[in-house]
C-alpha cells in the first residue's frame, strides 16, 4: 500500500493535527481493552458535537483491527537507501507515466500552478508517489484503522484526533463513510490525506460543493497545492535539496528518502 510507506516518518511528529480530545480512555495493545475504549470514545465524539448517528455509522459494531497494528509495527521503505527507494518507488516507467497525466491534466493543473504557486511537476510527482496517479488508495475503512491506532499506545493521542477529525468529515456531509477507506494509517484519496490536513486544507476546485479527493482530479491537484502553499512553499522557486521549498516538502513527509524522490521525480518531469 503506497501511503503506508510514506505516512511512517510524518507520524513520527504531529505538526499537521488540529487540537484535539485527550485520550477516551485508557489505551491498550490488545484486543482486550478495545471495547471499552470505543465506548467511552463514542461517547466522547458525541460530546463533542458530532452527531450520533454519525458516530454509530462510522463505529458500532467496531471490532479491533490487528492486521493495522502489525502493519504500523513493520514498517521497512524508509531504511531503504535514496538510491534503492527511488528504483522501487520512481523508476523511469512512473516518470513516463507522470509525463503522460501531467499532459492529460495539463488545462487544471496550469489553474491550480496560477491560482497557488505551486509547480505542476511538484504536484503530479506527488501524486505519483501517493497513488500512482490514483491508482490505488487503499481499500481499508478508515473507521476500522484510525480506531485501532487510537487505541493503541504508541500513538493514541495522535490518532484519536485524526479519529475525531474524519468522524467531523463524516458529520459534515463531505465525504460519505463508505467511501472512507485509505491506508493502513488511515489516509484518504488520491494524494493520501490524513483526516486533519482534509479538514483543513482540501479544497473544492471544480466548483460542485465540496472537496472531493478520491474522485476529482481538480480537487486532488489544488488539495495538494493548497497543503503546500500554506506550509510556506515560495511561487517561482527551485525545490532542490536546500532550498525553501525543499524545507516546505519536510511538512508533506518527514523521511529525507521520501524528500528527495519527490524533488527528482518533479526535476525529471520538467525535461
Amino acid at each position: 500500500m503506497r501511503k503506508a510507506l510514506v505516512v511512517a516518518a510524518l507520524l513520527l511528529s504531529a505538526p499537521l493535527t488540529l487540537a484535539g480530545p485527550a485520550m477516551a480512555a485508557k489505551c491498550g495493545n490488545n484486543a482486550a481493552g478495545f471495547p471499552a475504549w470505543l465506548a467511552s470514545f463514542k461517547r466522547e465524539a458525541v460530546a463533542s458535537g458530532v452527531s450520533s448517528r454519525t458516530v454509530e455509522a462510522a463505529l458500532g459494531g467496531m471490532t479491533y483491527n490487528s492486521k493495522v497494528i502489525r502493519l504500523d509495527r513493520n514498517q521497512k521503505s524508509f531504511k531503504l537507501s535514496f538510491e534503492q527507494f527511488l528504483a522501487r518507488r520512481a523508476p523511469p516507467s512512473t516518470i513516463a507515466i507522470g509525463k503522460r497525466r501531467m499532459k492529460q491534466h495539463a488545462v487544471v493543473l496550469d489553474r491550480v500552478e496560477r491560482k497557488y504557486g505551486v509547480p505542476k511537476e511538484v504536484i503530479v510527482s506527488i501524486w505519483g508517489l501517493e497513488s500512482g496517479f490514483g491508482g490505488f488508495m487503499g481499500d481499508i475503512p478508515i473507521f476500522s484503522s484510525l480506531s485501532a491506532l487510537a487505541y493503541d499506545c504508541r500513538r493514541s493521542a495522535f490518532f484519536t484526533n485524526e479519529l475525531m477529525s474524519a468522524l467531523r468529515i463524516a458529520d459534515r456531509g463531505q465525504m460519505r463513510i463508505s467511501e472512507m477507506k485509505g491506508a493502513w494509517a488511515g489516509e484518504i484519496g488520491q494524494t493520501q490525506f490524513l483526516a486533519s490536513s482534509y479538514e483543513r486544507f482540501a479544497v473544492d476546485f471544480d466548483g460542485d460543493g465540496r472537496p472531493n479527493l478520491i474522485r476529482s482530479p481538480a480537487d486532488v491537484f489544488a488539495s495538494t497545492a493548497n497543503f503546500l502553499r500554506q506550509h510556506g512553499w515560495s511561487k517561482g522557486g527551485d525545490w532542490s535539496p536546500g532550498t525553501s521549498n525543499y524545507g516546505v516538502l519536510r511538512d508533506w513527509n518527514r523521511a529525507e528518502v521520501y524528500r528527495r524522490t519527490i524533488a527528482h521525480f518533479a526535476t525529471e518531469l520538467t525535461r
